[in-house]
């Protein structure tokens, strides 16, 4: 696959840090580049000269932040489907401002955790500005539109999921003999998928 890339490394030793390079990143193989400019690789594991090894900025995945109308209730919905509160807060200031790109931004927060640890989410309730309510979002909808969790027992979950008066979109359906998934639509309009893998055991 040819896609554009930020580094290259001299056979001589040096490091450039191209204006632009065309990568072929399927043998880690530079194709092209333009411009020069002195650059030092920030990681620690970065492999030493080499004309075909390209540095990617190190990055990894920290939560999913969804916007809720009722804090408590999502987190209720959320926690009986077994992930747990890491914390939770209350933030203001300029800072908070400046990160989100809202004057006066002010919000309750609480931080979510799947049982692997592998999964968060961020869940926000505005207190300032006024949240401001939208259509539920549809399946086809561009931009992000769901969250998804594996469970054991599918069934078990959408019980749980109908405590809190929500329910599955349309039903259950079965992929192959590989999965058992269904998208419900959870607080605030979330849509939550949840799947149940067949062949495991």
């Amino acid at each position: 696959m040819i896609e554009q890339g930020v580094v290259q490394v001299e056979e001589d030793g040096s490091n450039l840090h191209p204006a632009s390079a065309t990568v072929d990143s399927g043998h880690f193989r530079i194709v092209e580049w333009h411009g020069r400019i002195p650059f030092t690789p920030p990681d620690p594991k970065w492999p030493g000269p080499a004309l075909d090894n390209v540095w990617h900025m190190p990055i990894k995945l920290e939560n999913v932040g969804i916007a809720v109308s009722d804090l408590e209730a999502t987190i209720a919905f959320f926690t009986d489907l077994g992930l747990t509160v890491l914390g939770r807060e209350t933030v203001s200031g300029d800072w908070a401002d400046t990160a989100v790109g809202l004057d006066g931004n002010h919000a309750k927060i609480a931080l979510l955790q799947t049982p692997d640890g592998n999964g968060r989410l961020e869940l926000f309730e505005y207190i300032h500005p006024e949240a401001i309510q939208t259509e539920p979002t549809r399946p086809n909808e561009i931009g992000m539109h769901r969250v998804a969790f594996s469970v054991d027992d599918i069934d078990q979950a959408l019980e749980i999921a109908a405590r809190h008066g929500c329910h599955p979109l349309r039903g259950v359906a079965t992929y192959g003999d590989v999965y058992k998934l269904t998208y419900l639509r959870g607080p605030s309009g979330i849509i939550v998928m949840l799947a149940q893998e067949l062949t495991r055991g």
